[in-house]
């Protein structure tokens, strides 16, 4: 370009070292602050940019363009399109204060449109306390209701995460949305749908992998393998289970859940020697290590000691070891009992109550049964998951067996769980019909 065809704005843009797409980013943020409605998406094509700056143009920009490019600037736009003053005459767009001025402007500009592509702390905050308080509500909310909740904490996630443009900020909100998906998951295995909860589960571990938070990929992990062997896939589960454990930044209480998860995937296959070596590494004391999830969030992310007798009875019954079942059902109830009663897991005292039930017929204790299984009659509907459903139905088809076929009590037990599971939220949502194959806890 010779030195005649120069434009006071293309001396202005070479001296910023502007590009066009800076040129053009600049100019759209400009109009969003000068310009209302629909013009405040003023653009550029890179073709009209290099005719605005090689002296080519023969009439002004629109009306538009110019307030934008003069508020750019800080420069009468009839002065921008004309040629760069001389060197002897310099022109007031190169008084020092202007320059200073115009800088300040677009420092300013700058900052503003970082704010604007940010969002509230206060926000980011509720929503943390959020799923926070869903987690922790788990276990004594109907599993439709923790399904819908986390729906909209996901969707409220990912609005706000589109919302910001700061790393930090979309890390954590790519978490969020991430423990919101895990307690999908979650909700959906209790409601009966395996194939959702596959699914979310799966999206749950791929949020924690695109956040780099181990923890929810460890979690999801763990979820996936017991959803597994309840699948008939006990083999995956294992699988799954010591994948998960390989993952790292992981506290004590995660590794005792993934542990019993193994013992059970294991116990599923027959395996005991792995099932018990399992077990008792979910037992063994932990070395004060914590995460941010199982620990900190905690609620249905966590694994409590009763949590985890309720799970080693299980496994101890797919071992054949009835005694081990018995004294690990006792001692979920009797620690579930210790606890006030709001902190209660309906779900785990349920559970542990049928194993207990179940140990019990193992050794041709019927009234024993019966009494034990009072307490499972105290769940509610909407808390009845496939976990608490499986136990019921391997102790309704203990009741067929020759030692109870004909004792009047083996015959209304039955007859009971038959009720509770038709009644459960799973079967009446029409999610639950399939046969149920496993022990979950």
């Amino acid at each position: 370009m010779s030195q005649a065809n120069r434009t006071l704005l293309k001396v202005l843009v070479e001296q910023r070292r502007w590009r066009y797409a800076d040129f053009d980013r600049h100019l759209r943020r400009a109009a969003a602050q000068v310009l209302d409605g629909g013009a405040r998406n003023l653009t550029v094509s890179e073709s009209q940019f290099r005719r605005w700056t090689s002296g080519r143009v023969q009439t002004l920009p629109g009306s538009h363009a110019c307030l934008v490019l003069e508020h750019m600037f800080g420069v009468d736009v009839s002065a921008l399109f004309g040629p760069p003053p001389t060197p002897d005459s310099l022109a007031p767009a190169f008084n020092l204060e202007d320059e200073i001025a115009m800088t300040a402007r677009d420092a300013q500009s700058e900052a503003g449109a970082a704010a604007a592509e940010s969002i509230s702390e206060t926000t980011l905050d509720q929503l943390r306390d959020d799923v926070t308080s869903l987690a922790r509500k788990y276990s004594s909310t109907p599993a439709f209701d923790v399904f819908r909740r986390a729906r909209e904490l996901r969707e409220e996630a990912e609005t706000e995460r589109d919302r910001t443009q700061v790393p930090a900020q979309k890390q954590e909100l790519l978490i969020l949305a991430g423990q919101a998906c895990a307690l999908l998951a979650t909700a959906a295995f209790d409601l009966g749908s395996i194939d959702g909860a596959r699914r979310l589960s799966r999206a749950a571990a791929l949020y924690g992998e695109t956040a780099r938070f181990d923890p929810l990929r460890a979690f999801a992990g763990g979820t996936l393998a017991y959803i597994a062997y309840f699948s008939n896939q006990p083999a995956e589960g294992a699988r799954l289970a010591r994948r998960a454990q390989a993952f790292a930044g992981l506290g004590d209480v995660a590794r005792r859940r993934l542990a019993a998860i193994e013992a059970r995937a294991f116990g599923h296959l027959g395996d005991v020697a792995s099932a018990r070596r399992a077990l008792d590494a979910s037992q063994r004391d932990g070395q004060g290590r914590t995460d941010d999830l199982h620990d900190e969030v905690s609620g249905e992310f966590g694994f409590t000691v009763e949590r985890l007798a309720m799970s080693n009875s299980s496994t101890c019954l797919l071992m054949g070891d009835g005694e081990g079942a018995e004294a690990a059902a006792t001692r979920s109830l009797e620690l579930a009992a210790a606890k006030p009663e709001a902190a209660r897991s309906v779900r785990v005292v349920g559970g542990a109550a049928a194993d207990l039930a179940m140990a019990r017929l193992l050794r041709s204790d019927l009234d024993g049964a019966v009494e034990a299984m009072t307490t499972v009659w105290e769940v509610p509907q909407g808390q009845r998951s496939p976990g608490l459903l499986t136990r019921t139905a391997r102790v309704r088809r203990a009741l067929t067996g020759s030692r109870f076929r004909v004792a009047q009590a083996a015959v209304e037990l039955g007859e009971r769980i038959e009720d509770f599971t038709r009644l459960s939220a799973a079967h009446q949502l029409g999610t639950g019909s399939g046969p149920l194959t496993a022990l979950e806890g």
